[in-house]
């Protein structure tokens, strides 16, 4: 953002500095999309029969693009188009079409870059063709809930098999299977999301508990959902 000023920033490994005394000159800035919530729609298109979808002017800033470097690798049809820079920000569009995935192990350098994404990622694991091993990721326990333990409950009442690790969880690819009970979210909107999002594969209502908190962190999730082809109703 200060580059975006024309103020002068050194950058070097493990350092960042500045020289006091310069100026800021006004520039008009464009807030890019958030990575996060571009993830649900990135995994979403990747996971159905027949999607083509362009998401438009996303932070692709390099500390962020996680979710894109392992949807790759488990290989989605993601492209980065338009590149460009606003305010010292990397922006691009992100094309997503429908692709076959399949298991892999993630790598522990991509979690840091990933960590907020991962119960979308899980889905797409839930939906490819093998397992999926993630390691590293600790921090997963502590968040707004132990997202892999929800998760896992949740995937396990879908019929996918996993292992819960200590730091990560194992996922093996299959068919979603008609749950007995919905699915408890804990009030965390990344789980809510993700299982919205697995409604894409499935054959069947699924219904998830405690959904409140997804208003509060992405308020037009559902119909922006529902307008490229979901089917998700709110219901009290």
């Amino acid at each position: 953002m200060l580059r975006g000023f024309g103020y002068k920033v050194n950058t070097s490994p493990g350092e960042v500095s500045i020289l006091g005394g310069g100026s800021l000159k006004a520039c008009n800035i464009e807030v890019p999309s958030d990575i996060s919530s571009s993830a649900f729609f990135m995994v979403a298109a990747s996971i159905a029969k027949e999607a083509d979808i362009t998401l438009l002017a996303v932070n692709v800033n390099p500390t962020r693009t996680g979710v894109i470097d392992i949807l790759r690798l488990m290989g989605a049809n993601i492209e980065l188009i338009n590149e460009r820079l606003e305010a010292g920000e990397l922006i691009a569009d992100i094309r997503v079409c429908s692709s076959k995935l399949k298991g892999i192990n993630i790598p522990e350098r991509l979690v840091p870059l990933a960590i907020d994404e991962f119960p979308a990622i899980f889905i797409a694991a839930s939906c490819a063709e093998g397992e999926t091993i993630l390691t590293g990721a600790k921090e997963l326990r502590v968040k707004e809930s132990d997202r892999i333990q929800v998760m896992a409950d949740g995937l396990s009442s879908l019929g996918i098999e996993n292992e819960v690790l200590d730091d990560g969880i194992k996922i093996v690819g299959g068919e979603f299977k008609e749950q007995l009970a919905p699915i408890k979210s804990h009030h965390d909107h990344r789980i809510s999301m993700s299982f919205a999002v697995a409604s894409v594969r499935s054959n069947f209502e699924i219904n998830i508990d405690g959904v409140d908190n997804v208003k509060t962190s992405f308020p037009n999730f559902v119909e922006l959902a529902n307008s490229i082809g979901m089917s998700i109703i709110e219901t009290n």
